[in-house]
């Protein structure tokens, strides 16, 4: 499967201080050792290119309410307050996207890198 979303992701991390990915079909997002998020493709051969990022507390929940075509409670996760959306659709908004991967920064970064983040 191709996943030039994988492009995408690296252009809104390179923006943040200190994040990194790292890894193949499975790409690890983190800030000094802790994990944001993964872009995934085809993950347990679900046939699907997504991203699985923090949320703040119950947002996962209202995110797959408001669009369960888009979104999705990842699983193992979910309960630890990540949410999933999809990226293999054809009407990604990659401003959300920029929003979502940079809340996920903010919450696990360290609060002085966090602090730097508008």
């Amino acid at each position: 499967m191709d996943a030039p979303s994988i492009d995408r992701v690296r252009a809104i991390c390179r923006e943040l201080p200190e994040c990194e990915i790292d890894g193949e079909q499975h790409h690890k997002l983190s800030v000094r050792g802790r994990t944001i998020g993964w872009h995934t493709v085809d993950h347990h051969g679900d046939g699907r290119i997504a991203l699985t990022v923090r949320a703040g507390p119950g947002e996962n929940a209202e995110l797959v309410a408001s669009d369960p075509v888009r979104f999705f409670l990842p699983r193992y996760v979910a309960r630890h307050g990540y949410v999933g959306v999809y990226l293999d659709l054809d009407d990604v908004d990659w401003d959300e996207i920029r929003e979502l991967i940079t809340d996920a920064y903010r919450i696990v970064a360290p609060k002085r890198l966090a602090a730097g983040v508008e």
